[in-house]
């Protein structure tokens, strides 16, 4: 096969670079960034999103010229992709599930603990030198609600279950066989919670669910903690919650606008725990990312189904 005749997988983002040996004589690789995308997108087969914090390719997509039939996001949100175009279009859309569940499922568990154990209480006594004995909570026993019944909620609920956490789950629609609880519900559900965790996609129905309304609701006692996406979380009314102290404490990776500026009060909230959208980011996630890419790659070159297809309409991989 002639070089010309070769797929053309375009990349977005160069930083860092994505290692796809797999793909040596077998595609013409590409790598763009945002200002190139637009020019470049006519020639690609496939769009491989790596930087996943880009809105480049959504803003790019309604311009004219064809478009690529297959998109991967080297993400589990599908959010900064998704444009009515592409939703109604025939290409493909397939995202990172599988490599971020556990990893993220883990940081959450990380997060119980040094909240019930008072770890940030820990560090800031010895950065005083102070010894400063004090009680600290259980978390057998605990009951944890959390929204978002994909992979990623189920393999928060499986961690936090291992740790004795009585874990209610919560999706878009109730499924009594699997414990599922749906998102009607969970306005009853959070009162009895001492755990709330945000693992949902971001949708439409979904945007600022967690509100004034949701926060008030929530006990003195809870704690809540988001690894979904920013614009879940009405982030006024979080820290209005916090800073009235009408919730304990909550800790956030994910944010409305990111990186968060220097000077964003955010920084200083009382109770509020804060990391850089950085929770199902472990050692060699990247490789992993681009092993799965190459993964499904083979796959497209022979013509068999892709995994991680994801349903545009729901902005999601349905679950089975």
């Amino acid at each position: 096969m002639t070089e010309h005749r070769l797929p053309t997988v375009l990349v977005l983002g160069e930083e860092p670079p994505v290692a796809l040996p797999r793909l040596v004589d077998r595609a013409r690789v590409r790598v763009c960034d945002e200002r190139t995308l637009p020019e470049l997108l006519p020639t690609a087969d496939v769009l491989l999103v790596w930087d996943f914090g880009s809105d480049a390719a959504r803003a790019a997509w309604p311009g004219g010229g064809r478009r690529p039939g297959w998109v991967h996001t080297a993400s589990a949100g599908v959010d900064r992709v998704l444009c009515p175009e592409l939703v109604m279009s025939p290409t493909l859309l397939t995202n990172a599930r599988g490599v971020f569940e556990q990893p993220i499922a883990e940081y959450v568990a990380g997060l119980v603990l040094a909240l019930a154990k008072d770890f940030p209480g820990s560090w800031e006594a010895q950065r005083r030198r102070r010894w400063r004995h004090r009680e600290t909570e259980r978390v057998a026993g605990t009951r944890a609600v959390v929204v978002g019944a994909g992979p990623i909620g189920r393999a928060v609920s499986a961690t936090l279950g291992a740790l004795g956490v009585a874990v209610t789950l919560v999706g878009r629609r109730a499924r009594p066989d699997q414990g599922v609880r749906g998102a009607a519900e969970l306005g009853e559900l959070l009162p009895a919670a001492d755990w709330v965790v945000c693992a949902a996609p971001l949708t439409e129905e979904t945007r600022g669910m967690f509100d004034r309304a949701a926060f008030a609701r929530m006990r003195p006692t809870a704690r809540f903690v988001n690894v979904g996406r920013g614009p879940l979380v009405d982030q006024d009314e979080l820290v209005a919650a916090l800073v009235e102290r009408r919730i304990a404490g909550a800790a956030l990776d994910v944010f409305v606008q990111e990186p968060l500026t220097v000077d964003d009060p955010l920084w200083d909230v009382p109770g509020l725990l804060v990391s850089p959208h950085m929770s199902g980011d472990t050692v060699g996630w990247r490789d992993e990312l681009a092993r799965q890419f190459q993964d499904n790659y083979d796959r497209w070159a022979t013509g068999r189904p892709l995994f991680n297809v994801v349903d545009k309409r729901l902005g999601y991989v349905p679950v089975e």
